[in-house]
């Protein structure tokens, strides 16, 4: 993974913990916790691809297990987001950007299952069976809401934050000459060309005195 992307999804994974452990999970909400950090996960994938979306998931699920209150085994829900943001990363548009805003809501709702059966899977496998007092049912109904809810205002944005640190400008190669980037910037706000501007001027003022010589020669023939 690239600098620009190490730097982004630890600074947006980091405050998508901060907020869900401070915030969402102290709101005490029927059935489950609206999970930021998934919604988090799923945008960077839908950007960077599968190895992307897995890195991010696998750190993001570790950095959720050792922060505290985490009651689990560690590695657990490292396992799950490192699943999940694989599986998502494999739904990335090819250029990177989403048309319609209706195959993110299905990654969405499909994560929030997923990521739920699988949580309680590997919970099973450990002797954790909180699931079941809970009600798998009422916890997959709840997350898929609940994130459903959350989506439209996290995902696009973490999306958005993601390309634009792909295409960030002065990463690419540029060929035109130092010199001009000025003049460039300047000019794509405007949609004008400083040089276009320029030749302009002394186009018209040559006409104009070339008008104005003829007005002349045609006062003295008088």
């Amino acid at each position: 993974m690239r600098v620009n992307r190490i730097l982004l999804s630890s600074s947006l994974i980091v405050v998508a913990l901060v907020v869900q452990v401070s915030v969402l999970a102290r709101l005490h909400l029927p059935g489950a916790v609206p999970d930021l950090l998934l919604l988090t996960v799923l945008g960077l994938a839908l950007v960077y691809g599968h190895v992307g979306g897995a890195l991010v998931g696998f750190a993001a699920g570790l950095l959720a297990d050792l922060a505290p209150p985490a009651d689990h085994a560690a590695g657990r829900y490292a396992l799950v987001l490192c699943v999940i943001g694989y599986l998502a990363g494999l739904v990335k548009p090819e250029n990177g950007q989403v048309r319609s805003a209706t195959g993110p809501m299905v990654v969405v709702v499909a994560a929030a299952v997923g990521s739920t059966l699988l949580y309680a899977g590997v919970g099973a496998l450990v002797g954790d069976t909180d699931a079941r007092h809970v009600g798998l049912g009422g916890l997959l109904f709840t997350a898929a809401l609940y994130d459903l809810l959350l989506a439209p205002f996290v995902v696009p944005g973490v999306m958005a934050l993601a390309r634009r640190a792909e295409n960030d400008p002065l990463a690419e190669t540029n060929p035109a000459k130092s010199g001009d980037v000025a003049s460039g910037w300047l000019s794509g706000g405007t949609g004008l060309r400083i040089g276009g501007q320029r030749n302009g001027l002394r186009v018209k003022a040559a006409r104009a005195r070339v008008a104005r010589a003829g007005r002349i020669k045609g006062v003295k023939r008088l």
